[in-house]
């Protein structure tokens, strides 16, 4: 069996699981799985992110800024909070959290 067979596979068995279970499908998420493994063998790969800077230190980048001769340090990078809704994600497979009702309102008082 060929890695993209495995792949396939995989993906099939994720579908079947994620909706949850259902028999007579297995055509259905077959294809709908060897789609997501062409489309993943399409995409450009992304390089893994390095930890340190690939430039040396003796060599400052064109137009960097020196301080003594020196390559000036890189301002550090800030990360942004994630948005409030990105922690309401529910995975399949689970069931939300369900609201109670709200009260009704009262008529003002006259």
């Amino acid at each position: 069996m060929s890695t993209q067979d495995k792949r396939i596979r995989e993906f099939a068995y994720q579908i079947w699981e994620s909706e949850g279970k259902p028999e007579g499908q297995e055509a259905r998420h077959w294809e709908m799985a060897s789609k997501l493994a062409e489309a993943e063998a399409l995409a450009p790969k992304k390089a893994p992110k390095a930890t340190g800077s690939k430039t040396p230190a003796s060599k400052p980048a064109a137009g960097a800024k020196t301080l003594n001769g020196k390559a000036a340090e890189p301002k550090a990078k800030t990360t942004k909070a994630k948005p409030a809704a990105a922690a309401s994600v529910i995975a399949p497979g689970e069931k939300a959290a369900e609201k109670k009702p709200r009260a009704p309102r009262k008529p003002p008082a006259a």
